[in-house]
C-alpha cells in the first residue's frame, strides 16, 4: 500500500501557489502556463485556500466577473481538504471520491510540502496493480 509521502518522491513537491489578493486573471494565467489545474493559496506560509479551475468556471466565467478585477479570496475554498505524507494513496482516493475534489495539499504538521491530484493516486495504483500482474504472470510461466 503506497503512501502519499512516496507519491510525493516521484513526482517531487514542488508546489504553485497564488495570495489571496492576487487576482483570478493572474492565477488562471499561472494554472495555464504550468498545464496545471490547481493553486494553493498562501498567506505567508499559511494555506488559507485552494484555487482550482472548477472555482474559475462557476464562480467568475459563469456568472460573467471580469478575471482581472476578482480577487481569488473571492472564489476560492477556504475550507481546504488535505492530505498528510503518512496517508495510503487509498485513503487519499476515498477522500477525494467523497468529497468531489481532484487536488489535495499535503500538510506535515502546519508545512505545506506538496500537493497530489487524482491522477497522481490513479498512476500509482496502476502501477500497483501492473506490477501485481507481472509478478503473477511470472510465477505461472516458471
Amino acid at each position: 500500500m503506497a503512501t502519499i509521502q512516496q507519491i510525493l518522491n516521484q513526482k517531487g513537491s514542488t508546489v504553485l501557489s497564488v495570495g489571496p489578493d492576487d487576482s483570478v486573471f493572474d492565477a488562471i494565467k499561472t494554472m495555464a502556463t504550468s498545464n496545471i489545474g490547481s493553486l494553493v493559496v498562501l498567506e505567508g506560509e499559511k494555506v488559507v485556500g485552494i484555487f482550482t479551475e472548477r472555482h474559475y468556471a462557476r464562480n467568475v466565467f459563469l456568472k460573467g466577473r471580469s478575471s482581472p478585477k476578482t480577487t481569488v479570496k473571492e472564489i476560492m475554498s477556504k475550507h481546504v481538504i488535505y492530505a498528510t505524507p503518512d496517508q495510503s494513496v487509498e485513503e487519499c482516493m476515498a477522500v477525494m471520491s467523497d468529497k468531489h475534489v481532484r487536488h489535495l495539499p499535503v500538510l506535515d504538521g502546519n508545512d505545506l510540502v506538496g500537493i497530489i491530484s487524482i491522477g497522481d493516486l490513479v498512476e500509482s495504483i496502476i502501477g500497483d496493480q501492473k506490477f501485481v500482474i507481472d509478478q503473477l504472470v511470472h510465477y505461472i510461466s516458471s
